[in-house]
């Protein structure tokens, strides 16, 4: 027999037996939509849900809604109201909080804020210590129950961080990234915060640069540069890798990219994964039970918001 055949007789034999063959789920999957088309939001894990606060409309209006999403029942539940509408701000979840960092207040990329907001569930809105500095564009992260907040913009682009302590309601500012920059992400891998991509002064919308914070040596270094350089993409960590999915600033036609891009710690080096189903950027991306939530962006260069919500499962890390 022709060795080309006998893979087919061999699944003919299985699936005369009555077995079947395990077909692995795809790794994306469409999910309830985000209740308003929006883009330029915050976005953050807290108590198993997933957090989606501010951003744009499709008029260009800045949205004080705020979202949590059910990943269990598939559905979303309406917050109380941003007390500061914003687009662009950073958020993370921490001690049962959800802490929303700066943005802007528009119209646009105006109004740089440095409100910090934190909803706490049951107890609604309140404002806490602001940010040294007012910033929108920025990104955040937390290690060691901390909050860090880096880069961003207020007309230009900064290199700014700080370090937020919850039980003093107090911020530190630390040496700022080597390269000034807004509309990037960070995840933190290690203990170490790294901050990837990003565009700087409204030019540049395909930043490469890769740069690691070390709490403990107060130092930045340089890791290998991001594949595909961009700006407005959404980065998360689990395990000991990083994904950075799409983003703003490709040479195509409508300005988009559908790139993920796995950045693993331990061996120093990026790989492709399949892409996004559909192209998009300023949209929040969440790790939660092994999967990664991202909801809402916009699906075109500039303006033009989705209520799209889809899970991606990565490869394991």
């Amino acid at each position: 027999m022709p060795d080309r055949l006998l893979p087919r007789v061999l699944l003919a034999a299985l699936l005369s037996c009555g077995l079947t063959l395990a077909v692995p789920p795809p790794p994306w999957a469409s999910l309830s939509p985000l209740p308003q088309a929006r883009q330029e939001v915050g976005a953050a894990p807290l108590n198993g849900r997933v957090y989606v606060v501010g951003g744009f409309l499709a008029d260009g209006r800045t949205t004080p809604r705020a979202d949590a999403y059910d990943p269990d029942a598939n559905t979303w539940a309406a917050l109380p109201p941003l007390p500061v509408p914003v687009n662009h701000p950073a958020a993370v979840g921490l001690g049962g909080r959800l802490y929303v960092l700066g943005g802007h207040v528009g119209p646009g990329l105006e109004g740089a804020t440095d409100a910090v907001q934190v909803y706490e569930p049951g107890r609604g809105w309140r404002l806490v210590a602001p940010l040294p500095s007012r910033r929108g564009g920025l990104s955040a992260a937390v290690i060691g129950g901390r909050i860090y907040a880096v880069g961003g913009q207020r007309g230009p682009s900064v290199g700014d961080l700080a370090v937020y302590d919850p039980g003093r309601n107090r911020w530190t500012v630390l040496p700022p990234m080597p390269t000034r920059r807004d509309h990037l992400g960070v995840a933190v891998l290690g203990g170490r915060l790294h901050a990837v991509g990003g565009r700087t002064d409204g030019r540049d919308f395909r930043l490469t640069a890769h740069e690691v914070y070390d709490p403990a040596s107060g130092r930045w270094t340089r890791a290998a540069p991001l594949p595909t350089g961009r700006s407005g993409h959404a980065v998360v960590g689990v395990g000991r890798c990083l994904y950075v999915l799409g983003g703003e600033g490709s040479p195509r036609p409508d300005g988009m990219f559908g790139e993920v891009e796995r950045y693993d710690a331990r061996s120093g080096a990026w790989t492709a994964l399949p892409p996004m189903p559909q192209a998009r950027h300023g949209m929040g991306a969440v790790a939660l039970r092994d999967r990664i939530f991202v909801s809402g962006g916009g699906v075109v260069a500039g303006l033009g918001p989705t209520a799209a919500h889809e899970a991606f499962t990565p490869p394991p890390c």
